[in-house]
């Protein structure tokens, strides 16, 4: 069947020039011929010339996501081969591939599909239409690469229940792709063992994303009293743990998350040292501060305050009073890991209102280091949605 043609209005598609794989519906001028929701279409500049091939949604806003800019390449098996064995190699190349994120969308040039690797456990999450269509061959493809490097896949859970999916008019769906597995898989990351649900963890079931800054966090917690907050199933915590932090403690406010975290401290072996509770930490930090108490070093991995450009001034000010209230509990000369996971509170943002923080509590900072996501997280600089994560080490001093 011929393909339709999206045609660009004159002066839109910068971003898909310069380098994007998104065209947002306001940029269209024209869809001529017929297609489904899905399908494959051609896109135009406003004069005609071909600009390469994506995949169109009228259902959502990102109106098409490109798939190619090559214009004789078709979308077909041996593309995604292609697509799919470079973001592996790229993988072999840059990280820990025992549990990795293999495919991450966009930035592996395969639009709304997210694949996370857990030892011989895959987990999929589909976020776009078009890419849903190619979603089992993908998996194929990618079990058939990994078994060329003498990688046996077990099992693929799908975890496409993201209220993204809301947007591309998809339902949420979750479930085994194939024979059904034990869900439960265990995993080792910086020599510490977790316990990943793939079933019912958030997001696929663990934060692939911070591996090397919880590695970062290892080099200065041996002998600390630590306090860990948003610890989730407790892996800053017990990468302290781990380096021979002296006491750890880990707050979140999700009683499975701490029960999660619990477990891995006893995986671990690390139960004596390393200890959990179910708190609120905008409200524990603060109790703990009038306690009295100071850490050595404290560490805030909060959960992302806004998922929207609207919400992005509230966002501020959450980040700000968290910073503040995680800045007072830390010991003159101790240390200060604070981080952001939304693409909407940029670098500069982050920055800006840490430094508010310290200001208004009268602490200095001394940066150590600022770090991103983990590299099998590559940020594509033409897509600004791929680069979210922030993380700063600082060291804190008193105002004297």
């Amino acid at each position: 069947m011929k393909e339709a043609v999206v045609t660009l209005k004159k002066g839109e598609g910068r971003g898909i020039k310069g380098g994007s794989l998104w065209i947002f519906d306001n940029e269209i001028d024209s869809i001529m011929g017929t297609f489904k929701n899905g399908d494959i279409v051609i896109v135009h500049d406003f004069d005609g010339y071909m600009m390469g091939r994506g995949f169109i949604n009228q259902n959502s806003k990102i109106r098409v996501r490109m798939m190619t800019r090559d214009k004789e390449q078709l979308i077909d098996r041996d593309f995604l081969y292609k697509r799919v064995k470079a973001a592996w190699e790229y993988r072999k190349d840059t990280v820990d591939t025992s549990s990795c994120r293999v495919i991450f969308g966009e930035a592996d040039f395969l639009p709304g599909i997210v694949i996370d690797k857990y030892e011989d456990v895959l987990v999929v999450e589909s976020l776009a239409l078009g890419i849903d269509r190619f979603k089992e061959t993908i998996v194929e493809l990618l079990k058939e690469i990994l078994a060329a490097d003498g990688i046996k896949i077990r099992g693929v859970y799908e975890r496409s229940d993201a209220r993204e999916r809301d947007k591309e008019g998809l339902p949420k769906k979750k479930g085994f792709i194939g024979e059904p597995f034990d869900t439960n898989v265990e995993i080792v990351e910086n020599g510490v063992h977790y316990m990943v649900d793939v079933e019912n963890g958030q997001k696929t079931g663990f934060f692939l994303d911070q591996k090397y800054n919880r590695l970062a966090m290892q080099r200065i917690c041996k002998g600390k009293k630590v306090l860990d907050c948003f610890t989730h199933m407790g892996t800053f915590a017990l990468n302290a743990g781990i380096a021979g932090a002296s006491e750890v403690v880990g707050l979140d406010i999700s009683e499975y998350a701490i029960s999660q975290a619990n477990a891995n401290a006893k995986l671990n072996h690390l139960e004596d040292t390393v200890h959990f509770r179910c708190a609120n930490v905008l409200d524990e930090l603060p109790k703990l501060a009038a306690e009295g108490e100071k850490y050595d070093v404290v560490i805030l991995d909060p959960p992302a305050f806004t998922k929207s450009r609207e919400a992005t001034k509230n966002a501020i000010k959450g980040y700000r009073e968290i910073n503040m209230k995680g800045l007072k509990l830390v010991k003159d000369g101790g240390y200060f890991a604070t981080c952001s996971c939304s693409h909407f509170m940029t670098q500069e943002l982050l920055t800006k209102t840490i430094k508010e923080a310290a200001k208004a509590t009268h602490k200095r900072l001394r940066q150590i280091e600022f770090r991103t996501q983990s590299p099998d997280h590559p940020i594509l600089w033409a897509a600004d949605e791929s680069y979210y994560l922030k993380f700063y080490i600082f060291q804190v001093v008193d105002e004297k």
